[in-house]
C-alpha cells in the first residue's frame, strides 16, 4: 500500500477522533487521562464508536464517505477496451463479454483475480480490509486533498 496515502489517511483519522479513557469512560483533552492518569487510551469517533488504533476508523471513513471500486464492472470496461464490443457466431450478432463469461466462466473469473490483482500491485486500487472493498487510488488522493484544503 502507498505508504502516503496510508499517513494521510491516519493523520485525518486522527483529527476526527478523540483520545478516550475505557476505564474512566470519558474523552481525554491530551495523552493521559486527567482522572486516572492512564496513557493506554482507545480513540473515539462520536456516534460511531471507539476502539485502539485508527485503523477501525479509517475503514468507516472510506466506506462511509467513498464508494468502493465495483470490480465487476471495471474489469469489463478494462476488457472491452481490448476486444471488439460484438462478435459474430453465425448470424447472430452478440455482446463480446456475454460470450465470454457463458463460454467459460472459471476462466472469466481467473481472469478478473489475475486483473484485480495486477491494479492492486500498481497502485492504481487499494485496499484496507484485505481485498473486500477496493477504492481507486486516485479517489482517495482527491477526497484527502479536499479535506486537507
Amino acid at each position: 500500500m502507498n505508504t502516503e496515502i496510508q499517513n494521510r489517511l491516519e493523520k485525518l483519522a486522527y483529527k476526527r477522533t478523540q483520545p478516550f479513557c475505557y476505564s474512566c469512560y470519558k474523552e481525554t483533552h491530551s495523552g493521559t487521562c486527567e482522572s486516572c492518569r492512564s496513557d493506554d487510551l482507545m480513540r473515539l469517533m462520536v456516534n460511531v464508536g471507539c476502539d485502539y488504533g485508527v485503523d477501525w476508523a479509517i475503514k468507516y471513513i472510506l466506506e462511509s464517505e467513498l464508494t468502493p471500486v465495483n470490480l465487476s464492472r471495471a474489469f469489463e470496461d478494462s476488457v472491452r477496451e481490448c476486444y471488439p464490443k460484438e462478435v459474430t457466431v453465425g448470424w447472430m450478432t452478440l455482446d463480446s463479454i456475454s460470450v465470454m463469461k457463458a463460454m467459460d466462466p472459471i476462466f472469466w473469473q481467473c481472469a478478473q483475480s489475475e486483473w484485480e490483482e495486477q491494479e492492486a500491485r500498481e497502485g492504481n486500487i487499494i485496499s484496507f480490509d484485505s481485498g473486500l472493498n477496493y477504492y481507486y487510488q486516485t479517489d482517495i488522493e482527491n477526497f484527502l486533498d479536499q479535506e486537507e484544503h
